[in-house]
């Protein structure tokens, strides 16, 4: 059954409340047995600059935020100028008539739907804030759905508050019926269904997912993209026996969640790139010493501070080459917010079991994103796995013991040597940063010894042969002997898997690899399933192609070509399709996508809509490297 499938962009400068009107919209859409993603492409400025956020509104589950706005609303007059032209016949735009007005013709067949807000709700004088309230219930009424959902939201929202909870639910229905009797609905109309939905962000399930997992420790130092876990963490570490911590940096970060883990405790910390650069010394430290310990980089555009409120996936040989030296790390990025729920309970697992540093590499698009979720998901929880772990019992008693020297880093034919957390009777033994022997003793104590090294480093490696054993295989959907094969690790999964759909339509057979365990790596199955593809297309937010490098170093494979986003903005679906038609048309190897958005003049576009919206058809593509 097709379900309709729409788009609402809302629009304002940081301040004008853009965020919590695509909240409140996302929620009463929700409510209503409708699937929502969102994305929010801020400044980072406390008050002015261009917020615009989309909602991608269907019964059936969106997997990205798509690209051709059909609703508009715009809280000021810079938004109204920015993106009217961008609206498709059939489109409209909801305004404050009392401060925005069209500065040029709509293109044709979209609809301008001026609200006198004034007149609809008595306490805009005072309270200017409340036109959100009017637009948000003026564009719920047009896209075919029931006020009683946003009557919901705005009684939980302000529970506490029901004088506020009336002001505005008469400001929404004011805005609802006006929407009614004035303007035409959208021309497809959604249809409230039965689905339960989560509106959640991806720091959230990061942070309910640990918190599932039996995490106790959370440190962290705020840094956004990342921040989001900490506030959830915070919010509800007390109730669930957590120990939240804010510390004065990354480096007490890493080395507090390493000392959680080596207590016994099961630790998680985040950070974004800048911060992630500081912890990678002491997640070589969590190697040597073979503790394990659960870190997230949330991406952002870089280098350095680079731009703190965009997307990117730049972040990739960094996270490959967290510290010096060889030992083994595990390494995996989300696919979307639903999966970071999956990813997090596995990378307990995996550190436990394996011993050793389990990295998981975010960006901004999937922590910050907001997206409904069925609940069904949170209730999909492994069992925990803890590993080679000795604890004393209840009575004092050790759960085993072999009658003999307890050697912490034993050498075994798996790798993996028995853990004793601090404190249990006849198992002592030195934990510190430097090369050692098997229990413990440092080998430069007395001399270097080139056999103990090397029978050392030979241990660890040896922990990464079952790995993949554990792993769940790589995604692989379409005809096997298709024309393109799209391949994407992390963010890009939604994205990708509509583009391909629109190509197998446009007649362009096309399937869709993608990866979400990056070390190790899957070698022979990436082999298997590329080895009969006719030309690999690899798709990364980064200038440079890291994945793309690392896939050849991995497996001897290079891409045909290459499609690139580095903007500071996620991919659209009609981003990919052009770029895969440039590239089949031989006009390029490598494309570099370009939003429009990031070349969008200050002044108002003179000429025509039509004019303007050929010069802003979505996509730029750069000329072949």
């Amino acid at each position: 059954m097709d379900h309709a499938n729409l788009i609402v962009g809302i629009g304002g400068a940081a301040g004008d409340g853009v965020a919590s009107a695509g909240n409140t919209l996302a929620l009463a859409a929700a409510r209503q047995g409708q699937g929502v993603y969102a994305y929010n492409a801020y400044q980072s400025v406390i008050r002015g600059g261009h917020s615009w956020l989309r909602l991608r509104v269907s019964a059936q589950k969106p997997l990205n935020h798509g690209d051709q706005i059909d609703g508009l609303i715009a809280l000021n007059q810079d938004t109204l100028d920015r993106h009217l032209q961008e609206l498709e016949p059939g489109g409209i735009a909801l305004y404050n008539s009392a401060k925005v007005k069209p500065n040029y013709e709509p293109p044709k067949g979209v609809q301008l739907c001026p609200l006198p807000v004034p007149e609809l709700t008595p306490l805009y004088k005072d309270l200017p804030v409340m036109q959100n309230t009017v637009a948000v219930g003026a564009m719920l009424r047009l896209m075919g759905l029931e006020f009683a959902g946003l009557e919901s939201v705005i009684g939980t929202t302000f529970a506490k508050k029901p004088k506020v909870v009336a002001s505005n639910v008469a400001a929404a229905k004011a805005g609802f019926d006006y929407a009614g009797q004035h303007f035409q609905p959208l021309p497809r109309q959604l249809k409230p269904a039965e689905q339960k939905w989560a509106l959640v962000t991806g720091n959230e399930v990061l942070a309910m997912s640990a918190a599932m997992a039996d995490c106790k420790f959370y440190c962290a130092y705020p840094m956004s993209p990342a921040s989001g876990v900490l506030h959830w963490m915070a919010a509800h570490g007390k109730q669930l026996g957590i120990c939240v911590r804010q510390v004065e940096d990354e480096i007490s970060v890493i080395n507090m969640t390493i000392g959680a883990n080596h207590a016994g405790v099961r630790g998680m910390c985040a950070t974004s790139g800048g911060g992630f650069a500081l912890m990678t010394e002491a997640i070589g430290m969590a190697g040597i010493m073979e503790t394990p310990v659960v870190a997230i980089n949330v991406m952002r555009a870089g280098p350095s501070t680079g731009v703190p409120t965009k997307t990117e996936q730049g972040d990739l040989n960094q996270a490959i080459g967290a510290s010096q030296g060889d030992f083994p790390r595990i390494i995996v990025a989300p696919i979307s917010i639903a999966d970071c729920f999956a990813v997090v309970q596995q990378a307990f697992n995996l550190a436990d079991h394996y011993q050793c540093p389990v990295l998981i590499v975010s960006d901004l698009l999937l922590s910050e994103g907001n997206e409904t979720v069925d609940p069904s998901v949170f209730e999909q929880i492994p069992e925990v796995d803890r590993g080679e772990l000795i604890l004393p019992s209840e009575n004092g008693a050790l759960l085993h013991t072999n009658g003999e020297p307890y050697l912490r880093f034993k050498v075994t034919e798996s790798g993996i040597s028995p853990r004793a957390v601090p404190g249990v009777p006849d198992h002592l033994y030195v934990a510190a940063s430097d090369e050692h022997d098997q229990d413990g003793v440092l080998l430069s104590d007395i001399y270097t010894d080139p056999v103990r090294r090397k029978r050392m480093v030979d241990k660890r490696v040896r922990k990464m042969s079952t790995v993949l054993a554990h792993l769940p295989p790589p995604l692989f959907t379409g005809p096997a002997d298709a024309e393109v094969t799209l391949v994407g690790w992390g963010s890009t999964w939604g994205v990708l898997s509509e583009a391909v759909e629109r190509l197998n339509a446009a007649g362009i057979s096309t399937n869709h690899l993608h990866l979400r365990y990056l070390i190790p790596f899957q070698v022979r199955e990436v082999q298997k399933l590329l080895g009969r593809s006719r030309r690999i297309l690899v798709v990364e937010n980064n200038q440079s192609g890291q994945f793309a490098r690392h896939l050849r170093a991995e497996t001897g494979i290079a891409a045909n070509g290459h499609i690139r986003k580095y903007d500071g903005e996620p991919f659209e679906p009609k981003h990919i399709v052009a770029a895969v038609q440039a590239i089949l048309q031989g006009k390029e190897d490598i494309v570099d996508v370009q939003s429009t958005e990031a070349g969008w003049r200050t002044d108002h576009p003179s000429g025509t809509s039509d004019d303007w919206k050929g010069r802003l058809s979505g996509v730029a593509l750069a000329g072949s490297h």
